[in-house]
């Protein structure tokens, strides 16, 4: 008798979607999404990686660990506030809210009163300029670099960007300040040099700009690393007065959104500063320092920022509904996590790092916090940490949910500075879990 290939009770597509199970969880995913899931374990069957019988069973259990997106909410305990590859700010629960609230139908651009069309994202720049008094008026793009790109197009067009070259910055993933300018068609012109610029270097400049072309300053602050020692550099008030002088435009790129001075960095710059030293334009992003989503702020005068909009490029780098309310929600609610983490009490620090500690086993060791993001360049943040195995790193990221710590030397340090209070306690579970299966692992030597 000749045995039955066993690959003939594979179910079919249709007797897997008929499964109550499958058709319950079938309502929140998409046909193609769900057809992919059923053939992949139809096709591990028919190769005998799994039963006939195990079909189902591994469709329902696919579809319970299946994320309509593929990001993955992770806790920060790296002790960086702004971190870049976790999406540097997390957002307020007003934000958060804000954003669900904006998901549907939303009145982004209708005047309720009237039926007409309004003006896009009225509520954003009006809470923008509430909380920055200075500036006149003001426009929302969709990151810092689109904002200093619109900038160079609509002010300089293919004249001359005035620039020091201690200046000329590069962020992360190799991406260059001066690239970018010169994409939009401007002519970079660098004076000084890289440590030392005086404001008759940008005078002289000036001087070789013919009457008739166009040209603006631009004053940059690299946030990103310091120069110290023999150094110079020019105030914004100085560099605002030879600008009206030769009726050129006065542009800061200020980073990181700092809308007033901060006492806990010093040397970051703040936006209602550089306005109120006579900058014509300031430029910042709203998801480092201020807190909110990823934005482009520009905020100056009323001249300045209707020749932006004007400009065909403002529609190509327009912000969405979800941005202008989050952005919006960040700066009319509560102080947003990246202020709290900023100003985080070591004393507290210490006290929630020493919970976890002596429920493991482990100790607690001094641990300086990082601001992140291109702000805040080596500005320590006094705080502690939890000293673990550097083994421990792997299967923390790996946790449910992911706890993303920091290695150092031959440790595995968790800092608890971005971590929200209430999760202390699923951070303590992850680490309890990760430890017991390191110590009830085979070692080598008992291998």
């Amino acid at each position: 008798m000749v045995e039955e290939d066993p690959r003939r009770r594979i179910p079919g597509t249709d007797t897997v979607l008929g499964h109550p199970e499958v058709r319950d969880a079938a309502h929140s995913l998409g046909e193609p999404v769900l057809q992919r899931i059923i053939h992949q374990a139809q096709s591990r069957a028919r190769s005998r990686i799994i039963s006939p019988e195990q079909v189902v069973p591994e469709v329902i259990a696919q579809l319970e660990g299946h994320r309509p997106s593929s990001l993955r909410p992770v806790i920060n305990a790296t002790g960086v506030v702004i971190h870049t590859n976790l999406g540097r700010a997390p957002l307020s629960p007003a934000a958060r809210q804000a954003v669900v609230d904006a998901a549907g139908y939303v009145d982004v651009e209708m005047d309720l009163r009237t039926g007409r069309r309004s003006q896009r994202g009225a509520g954003a720049r009006r809470a923008l300029l509430n909380a920055c008094g200075p500036a006149e008026d003001a426009l929302i793009v969709n990151n810092g670099a689109a904002a200093l790109a619109l900038a160079a197009a609509a002010l300089v067009g293919t004249g001359r960007v005035i620039i020091s070259r201690g200046e000329l910055v590069e962020i992360g993933a190799g991406f260059r300040l001066p690239d970018l300018i010169e994409s939009t068609g401007a002519e970079l012109m660098e004076v000084g040099t890289t440590n030392r610029t005086h404001l008759q270097d940008y005078a002289s400049a000036l001087e070789a700009v013919p009457q008739d072309e166009r040209a603006c300053i631009l004053k940059v602050h690299p946030s990103n690393y310091r120069i110290a020692g023999f150094t110079s550099t020019v105030p914004t008030a100085e560099l605002a007065g030879l600008a009206q002088r030769h009726r050129l435009p006065l542009v800061v790129d200020a980073g990181s959104g700092v809308l007033d001075p901060e006492p806990a960095l010093p040397e970051e710059p703040d936006l209602r500063g550089a306005l109120s030293d006579g900058a014509d334009l300031v430029i910042a992003s709203g998801d480092k320092l201020l807190g909110g989503p990823q934005a482009g702020l520009l905020l100056g005068s009323t001249d300045t920022i209707t020749e932006l909009k004007h400009h065909p490029l403002a529609r190509a780098v327009r912000t969405d509904k979800l941005t202008l309310a989050a952005l919006e929600a960040t700066l009319t609610g509560g102080p947003p996590p990246v202020t709290t983490s900023l100003h985080a009490d070591p004393e507290v620090l210490l006290l929630r790092a020493r919970r976890v500690a002596e429920a493991v086993g482990v100790d607690v060791v001094a641990h300086d916090g990082r601001v992140g993001g291109g702000g805040g360049a080596e500005v320590p943040l006094p705080g502690w940490a939890v000293r673990l195995p550097e083994s421990a790193a792997e299967p923390l990221r790996s946790h449910d949910p992911p706890v993303v710590t920091r290695t150092s030397g031959s440790w595995c340090l968790l800092d608890l500075r971005c971590v929200p209070e209430s999760d202390d306690e699923t951070v303590l579970q992850a680490v309890r879990s990760v430890l017991h299966d390191l110590h009830a692992a085979p070692s080598e030597e008992q291998v």
